[in-house]
């Protein structure tokens, strides 16, 4: 029981990391990204990367999740709908700032890309 506690929070501290550190890349790789951050006025390209840092920030936290549980999948889908509830309360608050399609793309890849990363895990 407490490694499957530990193993959810490792993968919401790593998902916070991964997602901090390439927000910073996001900031200084991207140009007019820190500018319109504020704003949430975000281009197409700053959307994209956007998701795709959701993307990785995923993949790492669920294969985390299976490294500290010892690849127990049930650990991995309970922490994979923890994040899509801690997630969804903040996308209804922003949903006027970005397109439908963002908030949909963005929320599936935390149900979907957990476990993902957690099976790359166990290949490895």
């Amino acid at each position: 029981m407490v490694r499957n506690i530990a193993g959810v929070a490792g993968g919401l501290v790593v998902w916070m990391l991964v997602a901090t550190l390439g927000n910073l890349a996001l900031r200084f790789g991207l140009p007019g990204y820190a500018d319109v951050e504020k704003e949430m006025t975000f281009t197409l390209a700053m959307l994209v990367g956007r998701l795709f840092l959701g993307v990785v920030s995923s993949l790492c936290a669920g294969a985390t999740v299976a490294w500290i549980t010892k690849r127990d999948a049930r650990v991995v889908v309970i922490f994979a709908g923890v994040l899509f509830a801690l997630f969804v309360p903040v996308h209804y608050n922003l949903w006027d700032k970005f397109p439908l399609w963002y908030h949909i793309v963005f929320l599936a890849s935390l149900v979907v890309m957990p476990p993902l990363g957690a099976a790359f895990y166990r290949r490895a």
